[in-house]
């Protein structure tokens, strides 16, 4: 498989994703916002919400398509006792108020089923335990995937520092990723980086935001790099501090090459919050901007469309963006799925010639005689996510997309 993301809406072939398990049940009420949720999760609801999304995702790529369970990717690195120990000194390093030390050959000597668990729900023996990782539900701040480069998080919140450990630990010795493995991107230091910050607008054309979760100096490494790696335009976007709009996917996705569903107040409300950065030999340059449409516009050469969450009404627009209405995943060119909850969005969205079928319309449909992108079919698919959405994280949150296939070039 050839690990590439042309853009954020080409047809979907491989995704990673973690399927909710015990770690959300061991959330403790009192220590929810240190674990970065707003409400706990009741896990069977969630997990049966999960797998009928992947039923939606499965339906809609193509035959050979495949989605990857990110503790199944895990768990085959850490079959190595070698793997192991790199990650338990890892661990160790970025982590040293937990005193994993102390229990560094107990952990090594366990298998790696025992291994992930570890990870996951932080027990250890009854005797040695840390916090469970909830979040792993999304995969997509772990890395991101921008055209053959690979870049691999880094985590603003130690709740977190698990999880992206174990992101790295898999793009450095899963042999799915042996071919991308010279287009590594790190950031180190105080630096923090995080998936969710990056969107792909055209193979050459990339958005980070500049979140409470990716810092400036974050995105300028990252940025550095890329334009030495066939990425030609970044386009900086600076979005309130705030946990309403952690990362830029929460207020801003594209929906189909040229359209994007967007949070109003944060990004056509605003102005001068743009810097278009591009090279100018061994420098980066910056150039502010006016808005982020204008931008888009200008580097493409394309007129775009900006749908907004939650309609016209104000407070529609906040109460659907607070329920990640403009965290939208594209399966295909147009053929998105969010939601279900997010009514007024998906009644816009059908103002600008979507389809809006629900996920049992949408297997109904196309689950038997398959389905076709190339038809051009613009369609919104909204699923069931009442316990999902309790983490404050929709569709894209939940998916790391590794692999698109550009269908006018395949």
């Amino acid at each position: 498989m050839k690990i590439d993301i042309p853009s954020e809406t080409d047809h979907l072939n491989a995704v990673i994703v973690h399927t909710p398990g015990r770690e959300v049940s061991l959330v403790n009420p009192g220590l929810k916002e240190e674990l970065l949720f707003d409400d706990i999760i009741f896990e069977e609801d969630a997990r049966r919400e999960h797998f009928d999304m992947l039923k939606v995702f499965e339906t809609a790529m193509p035959a050979d398509g495949q989605i990857f369970q990110i503790t199944d990717l895990a768990r085959e690195c850490f079959t190595e006792q070698a793997v192991r120990e790199e990650f338990i000194e890892l661990m160790i390093l970025e982590l040293p108020s937990e005193n994993i030390h102390t229990i560094e050959k107990k952990l090594s000597s366990l298998d790696g089923d025992s291994f992930v668990k570890f990870i996951t729900e932080g027990s250890f023996g009854g005797k040695f335990s840390l916090q469970p990782a909830p979040n792993m539900l999304f995969t997509r701040d772990l890395a991101a995937v921008a055209g053959e480069n690979i870049i691999l998080s880094r985590a603003a919140r130690q709740a977190r520092v698990r999880e992206f450990l174990m992101m790295n630990i898999i793009v450095k010795h899963h042999p799915l990723f042996d071919n991308i493995r010279p287009n590594i991107i790190t950031v180190g230091g105080q630096q923090s980086i995080e998936g969710g910050d990056v969107l792909v607008a055209a193979p050459n054309i990339l958005l980070i935001g500049m979140s409470e979760r990716t810092s400036f100096s974050g995105l300028m490494s990252v940025t550095e790099k890329l334009l030495h790696r066939g990425i030609d335009h970044v386009v900086a976007v600076d979005i309130p501090k705030q946990r309403s709009s952690m990362h830029l996917d929460t207020i801003f996705t594209f929906i189909d090459e040229t359209e994007c569903v967007v949070f109003p107040p944060a990004i056509t409300g605003q102005t001068h919050n743009v810097v278009h950065l591009f090279s100018s030999g061994d420098f980066v340059q910056a150039r502010q901007c006016r808005s982020l449409k204008e931008t888009l516009e200008e580097l493409t050469g394309r007129e775009f469309t900006f749908i907004n969450c939650g309609g016209e009404d104000p407070i529609k627009q906040f109460r659907e963006q607070w329920t990640d209405g403009a965290n939208l995943f594209a399966l295909a060119p147009g053929v998105v799925v969010g939601y279900g909850r997010n009514t007024q969005t998906f009644l816009e969205m059908e103002k600008h010639g979507y389809i809006h079928m629900t996920q049992f319309e949408f297997l109904e449909e196309f689950g038997k005689k398959g389905f076709d992108p190339s038809q051009n079919q613009k369609i919104a698919i909204s699923f069931e996510g009442h316990e999902l959405c309790r983490g404050r994280g929709g569709a894209r949150c939940m998916t790391l997309p590794i692999s698109r296939t550009n269908l006018e070039t395949n």
